[in-house]
């Protein structure tokens, strides 16, 4: 079973019934049948959740948070390890450092990243990405 690491772009396009969110939906399908992993890292959780209250107010957020528990995506803990290598990704790169967490994840578990956030074009040399089609952004 392939893994792959959602980063809050691509829950926000799914969330926002955005185009890139079919694809989104379509990964969340084939995890609920176990033909996928999806992980999420818990600081990117912290930005579906306040781009959500800040698009739509703290109901949508809280909404947003239920939705994401009843997904079929493990939402993973922000270790030593795993603050290190955002670490690194942020020191290297010019991207945000909740981004890092993503990019870290993935790299820590040998996963694709899904996203369609220009900001992690640089590291495509290190992380596989599968990049979503951003039209509306």
């Amino acid at each position: 079973m392939s893994t792959k690491v959602l980063d809050s772009w691509a829950l926000l396009a799914f969330f926002k019934g955005e185009p890139a969110g079919e694809t989104v939906e379509d990964l969340l399908q084939k995890a609920a049948f176990d033909h996928v992993r999806l992980l999420l890292c818990v600081v990117n959780w912290g930005e579906v959740y306040y781009g959500m209250w800040r698009a739509s107010g703290p109901d949508a957020a809280r909404k947003v948070a239920e939705d994401i528990s009843r997904l079929p995506v493990e939402v993973v803990e922000a270790d030593m390890q795993l603050s290190r290598q955002a670490a690194i990704f942020k020191a290297t790169n010019k991207m945000s450092y909740a981004d890092a967490f993503a990019a870290a994840l993935a790299k820590e578990n040998k996963a694709e990243l899904v996203t369609g956030d220009p900001e992690f074009k640089p590291l495509e040399k290190e992380i596989k990405i599968n990049w979503l089609a951003n039209e509306s952004r």
